[in-house]
């Protein structure tokens, strides 16, 4: 197997290309070679490193390090509570702590040895790194959110690291030509492999802005980023901004390419977008087991509500409750989601058992997930299989298509869609509804009538719930898990 990063080594280097910016600190390929050649000496006979994983250079440089160095990374959530990190420092027992200068650790991170990450370019000579790890060595372990226990840990081979990165880039036609800004957390799939080690991967380079902000992302459009990457908040905030922004408008009417992820984007949000600046928003799905899974193409239609169509090299199919695989194009039969190929992780660390019951006999992964495939292949996730997937009188419903149909009412500002226990239908839909005007919410009947006519009569919602805001995590996914049905309807 090739270098993860053929522009830091002999195979492709492009010396005095820039490579990472956060804020006004930056790096060159020259530069980031250098830095992570230094560091990676340092750290090579490590087992594991942990990265205390802020939004900033040294983050970056501590991750490219440890892969040039061939030591497993365990990127830590800086939100992550005590129980939480100390389950993960006790499953993965790493050696060290890479993090930033002056950065006070919490005291779960107390007993192991921290390494502070000096991003300033040595030129002292150093021994060179062993050869590369094979295509299955492990390059990350990513915890999963741990909303049914405590986080798992995701075993990341190399492989699925390169293929999916060189995936996107035959999707998305992303090349060393590229300028990727983003604000994403770095702690994750979508903003450490994707943001961060998917330009290094191309040779282009990336600018984050350490928090989102509008005007930040309008700059840097404008000075010469071609691509963006957000969660669907993000670009709920772009949406919301742009009526009063011409520059913002201007901005991203310039970009070659604007991607959401981690969740879906309302249609309602892409349509805004689309009109004020006359390019579409395209989605990918994914997940830390198996990074990236499809994409619209960068050369396909920009569907809104869709997450396009397999990446290459990836297996996906659709299944009935029973394992039955739905051979349905039809945009309507609901199956669970699996997947096989290169782009998955190799193991739940230290757990057989979840690792053995997360795929078939014959290798495909339940993602959970749930959704419609339409006549020309295009994949539209309609839920999450514990927690969105409806089935009330007879019929499979998912959240989803009902949320963005919610979306659609002017008196609606957020939507969450959740089933509960009904005598009569098994479950019935119940909608949770931030209001635009909180004085003047939009009546119960009112918004059954709007799905019922968008949608079809079983999938109206039979209670509303009025809310001041929806519980989000910190990738702006909505908790539904969090949303209980005592309240007020």
């Amino acid at each position: 197997m090739s270098s993860l990063f053929p522009a830091l080594t002999g195979e492709a280097r492009t010396p005095e290309r820039p490579a990472l910016r956060f804020g006004d600190r930056s790096l060159t390929y020259a530069e980031l070679a250098a830095v992570t050649d230094a560091l990676a000496a340092r750290i090579r006979d490590a087992g594991r490193v942990a990265v205390w994983a802020t939004p900033t250079l040294e983050t970056a440089v501590g991750v490219v390090a440890a892969l040039r160095a061939g030591v497993p990374a365990v990127p830590l959530n800086p939100k992550s509570g005590q129980s939480e990190l100390g389950h993960i420092l006790k499953d993965s027992a790493p050696a060290l702590i890479l993090t930033a200068p002056g950065i006070e650790l919490p005291s779960a991170l107390g007993e192991l040895d921290r390494l502070d990450v000096d991003v300033r370019a040595h030129p002292t000579s150093h021994p060179p790194l062993a050869d590369e790890p094979t295509p299955e060595a492990p390059a990350l372990i990513v915890y999963t959110s741990g909303t049914t226990g405590p986080p798992k840990g995701a075993v990341i081979p190399r492989r699925a690291v390169a293929t999916t990165l060189d995936a996107l880039a035959d999707a998305w036609r992303w090349t060393a030509d590229d300028v990727l800004v983003h604000a994403l957390p770095l702690f994750h799939v979508h903003g450490l492999i994707l943001g961060i080690l998917g330009p290094l991967r191309r040779g282009g380079a990336v600018r984050h802005l350490g928090r989102f902000d509008t005007t930040a992302v309008a700059r840097e459009l404008s000075a010469g980023a071609t691509m963006l990457f957000g969660v669907p908040t993000m670009y709920h905030r772009i949406a919301e901004t742009l009526p009063t922004d011409p520059d913002l408008a201007k901005a991203l009417g310039r970009a070659r390419l604007l991607v959401s992820g981690s969740a879906a984007l309302p249609v309602h949000d892409h349509e805004r977008i689309a009109a004020a600046t006359g390019r579409r928003v395209i989605e990918r799905y994914g997940m830390t087991e198996t990074l990236m899974n499809t994409s619209v193409r960068a050369d396909g239609e920009p569907r809104a509500g869709t997450v396009g169509v397999p990446l290459p090299g990836v297996e996906l199919r659709l299944v009935d409750e029973d394992g039955t695989p739905l051979n349905a194009y039809d945009g309507e039969s609901v199956g669970e989601i699996q997947v096989r190929g290169p782009n998955l992780f190799t193991e739940y660390l230290n757990r057989p058992d979840a690792t053995a019951a997360a795929f078939t006999a014959d290798g495909w992964f339940r993602t959970g997930d749930m959704a419609v495939r339409d006549p020309d292949g295009y994949v539209r996730i309609v839920g999450r299989k514990a927690t969105d997937l409806i089935k009330s009188g007879g019929y499979k419903i998912g959240a989803g298509e009902i949320e963005n149909a919610l979306l659609e009412h002017p008196g609606v500002r957020e939507a969450a869609v959740t089933g509960a226990p009904d005598p009569d239908l098994g479950e019935r839909v119940v909608a949770w509804i931030v209001p635009q005007d909180p004085e003047s919410p939009p009546p119960a009947t009112e918004l059954a009538d709007h799905v019922s006519a968008l949608l079809s009569p079983h999938k109206r919602p039979r209670t509303v719930h009025y809310l001041a805001s929806l519980p989000r995590n910190d990738m702006g996914k909505i908790m539904k898990r969090a949303l209980k049905t005592d309240g007020a309807g």
